[in-house]
């Protein structure tokens, strides 16, 4: 079966290994014929050679893990030890060893759903990230005619901004370095802010400042105090962004002062969330469509993660696809 590896840094290499088979798998797990992945931001330090935090990046190197770091994918079971699961479903969700990027995937059954079949593979991977905003925001108080801010507009910010607008939020600023502005209509924007997260924060009014802010960047420590500092008295901040650092100075005088609250965590109960994204995503049909800008065969690997690093205005998800 066909596989990548990261061989050194912005360097991905396709390798041939044994194929995986059914009896390796234990209780839960389902093995899939890869049919698409997405590429996500959080996968985008171990490309570069930074060693991250994604469980099984803990080694020198990230050469030794095949498939690495992919960890949301589309495929059809072809074996099950999972009772949802049967050979046949098409599925989509998590790779839960992050390693996705191969033919053949084992993976825990619980992290994984069946889709529309209306959906091409390419498209459903939408459903992964998605249900992890959604997971997100089950966390935060009601977003209905709320101020949200989002720091951050990749492909998680954008699915955050939709989903607060569709929840009734009154107002939606997004602010990312790169211009939006074209995609700030169609993800429910009403506030495009070209700027850095510290040269935004310096410049808000307390009418500017935000009820919820959602921090979708990470991998640094600087926005965390920035979205505390842009929170309205009482308001609450939200950290979706992965933390490749164990501790994160924030300002306890202004969480004091300012009654604000602080959430964090990554998504559980994820085939519900899975299930609950597909509900969302029949909803609003033209999301998963627009979602997805960018699809790249599996013969072009590199070139997917080099347009991940490359700041886009016009990229929003890309999707690997057979």
């Amino acid at each position: 079966m066909w596989s990548y590896r990261i061989i050194a840094p912005y360097l991905y290499e396709r390798t041939s290994l044994a194929d995986k088979t059914a009896d390796g798998l234990t209780d839960r797990q389902v093995l899939l014929r890869f049919s698409a992945a997405g590429v996500c931001g959080s996968d985008l330090p171990a490309f570069r050679g930074a060693r991250g935090r994604l469980p099984g990046d803990d080694g020198p190197s990230a050469a030794e893990k095949d498939g690495f770091p992919i960890h949301e994918v589309a495929g059809d079971v072809i074996a099950s030890r999972h009772p949802d699961h049967r050979p046949g479903d098409r599925v989509v969700g998590w790779a839960s060893g992050f390693d996705g990027l191969m033919e053949f995937v084992v993976s825990d059954g619980d992290g994984l759903a069946p889709y529309d079949p209306a959906l091409t593979p390419a498209q459903a991977i939408g459903l992964q990230p998605l249900a992890c905003v959604l997971y997100a925001c089950e966390q935060l108080p009601d977003l209905a005619g709320r101020h949200v801010a989002i720091i951050g507009q990749g492909s998680i910010g954008l699915l955050f901004s939709y989903v607060a607008k569709a929840a009734g939020a009154r107002r939606v600023t997004g602010v990312d370095p790169v211009d939006r502005e074209n995609l700030a209509a169609a993800y429910g924007v009403d506030d495009a802010v070209r700027a850095t997260s510290d040269r935004w924060v310096s410049q808000l009014t307390p009418a500017d400042r935000a009820d919820i802010v959602i921090e979708a960047v990470g991998h640094q420590v600087a926005t965390l105090g920035h979205a505390i500092q842009a929170a309205a008295p009482g308001g609450t901040v939200f950290y979706f962004g992965v933390a490749d650092d164990d501790a994160y100075p924030i300002s306890m005088r202004t969480m004091l002062r300012n009654n604000l609250t602080l959430k964090s965590g990554v998504t559980l109960d994820r085939r519900r969330m899975l299930e609950l994204a597909g509900k969302f995503a029949a909803d609003h049909p033209e999301l998963l469509g627009t979602y997805l800008t960018h699809t790249y065969a599996v013969d072009d690997v590199q070139a997917a993660f080099e347009l991940a690093c490359r700041p886009c205005a016009e990229r929003v998800k890309i999707a690997i696809a057979e």
